[in-house]
């Protein structure tokens, strides 16, 4: 039986359809959460807070968005043990929202960047892109401004040691703090990641390896 997934949308979102897609590509049931919605933690196989510029990056990116209605259910959702993928704006959201350490600052250099970068899996999660083993190599699009990781550095080494941090940069594009590229909370169930696995599903994507991060839909294995 397909997983139903519940997809976060925005305003100023660009990334929220793309998302459906993928959900799709994995078999899964996609659902739109709007940003007013309150909704049944209980209602959802697993969350996605997609990519874009949620309300045009005011503030600072992703902090209007973590403080809409519809985040106080994924935040009760991810207490009741619900998976939550965060992809681009949807780390910045998540870290916003206190569901997942740090922040995503500024890249160094001050530029928007659009590029393949090559990442590295720390820690195997068991949620997303759980068919990657520790070690895994794999290369997928970024697309940000404020893409910086940023931990205070005897925070990062409790994130390393929890086994918090999910993904690396292998040649770090932004300055983010120990190359960190994605992260997960201590529980591993929200996880986090700058690059857009959803824009890599298929060959004519330029790379098919964001496949495996949803291939766990249609198996309800999550």
């Amino acid at each position: 039986m397909s997983l139903k997934v519940g997809i976060v949308r925005f305003p100023g979102a660009n990334c929220d359809y793309d998302a459906w897609k993928a959900v799709e590509h994995g078999k899964g049931q996609a659902h739109w959460l709007w940003q007013t919605d309150y909704f049944d933690p209980s209602a959802y196989d697993a969350i996605l807070v997609p990519g874009g510029f949620s309300f045009g990056d005011y503030l600072r990116a992703g902090a209007l968005a973590a403080r809409s209605a519809v985040m106080k259910s994924v935040k009760e959702a991810s207490l009741k043990g619900v998976p939550v993928l965060g992809i681009c704006n949807g780390f910045q959201i998540l870290c916003e929202a206190g569901l997942l350490p740090g922040a995503l600052v500024k890249n160094e250099g001050l530029r928007f960047l659009d590029q393949w970068s090559s990442l590295t899996l720390k820690n195997k999660n068991k949620f997303w892109a759980a068919d990657y083993l520790e070690g895994t190599e794999i290369s997928l699009p970024i697309a940000h401004g404020e893409g910086r990781f940023y931990l205070e550095e005897d925070e990062v080494k409790k994130l390393y040691d929890s086994n918090q941090v999910w993904w690396t940069y292998r040649k770090n594009p932004n300055g983010s703090v120990s190359d960190i590229a994605g992260v997960s909370n201590k529980e591993g169930n929200v996880c986090a990641l700058m690059p857009h696995p959803e824009r890599a599903m298929a060959p004519w994507m330029g790379g098919d390896l964001g496949a495996k991060f949803f291939a766990s839909f249609a198996g309800g294995s999550l």
